[in-house]
């Protein structure tokens, strides 16, 4: 199984990096991961409605070149469904069964994701109704990724 994580800007701060490190880590056993940073735009405290377009449109356009072809889409999107660990596990289990291998998750910028992103997905996921900062939800998905592999496999972690 192949899981690929598109997001948007890099990580700064090194408690942040050692997380992502240690899930990926935890994560080799089950899956090929791959994390892909895209450049982010900066962004001025206050923007017009049309330069934000214009930030979601251009971090959304290089999103696109790194989508591979023949995966499932999964956006993190703060409207999207939420469903539990235990759902989002079942889901999974469910699309590996019907021959999906693949699976890339996109996480947006600060400004969040670009509508033709969100269009294009197969599942639009969400955390929480709460707003977190974009390089947590690395470190928040990819723990629930991991939890997910843990309750597919009948493995203690998840309680």
């Amino acid at each position: 199984m192949k899981i690929d994580i598109i997001c948007v800007g890099k990580i700064k701060e090194k408690f942040f990096t050692d997380a992502i490190g240690e899930y990926s880590k935890r994560l080799s056993r089950y899956c090929d991961l791959d994390i892909v940073q895209v450049k982010d735009e900066h962004a001025p405290e206050s923007l017009s409605d049309e330069q934000m377009k214009q930030i979601l449109k251009l971090e959304g356009e290089r999103i696109l070149l790194k989508i591979p072809q023949r995966t499932y889409l999964i956006a993190l999107d703060i409207d999207g469904k939420e469903m539990s660990s235990e759902a989002m596990s079942e889901k999974l289990s469910d699309l590996m069964v019907s021959e999906q291998g693949r699976f890339t998750f996109v996480i947006g910028g600060s400004l969040g994701l670009w509508d033709e992103i969100k269009k294009k997905a197969d599942l639009r996921l969400s955390f929480s109704k709460m707003t977190f900062p974009h390089q947590l939800m690395r470190v928040i998905l990819l723990e629930q990724i991991y939890r997910c592999f843990r309750i597919m496999n009948h493995e203690p972690y998840h309680k």
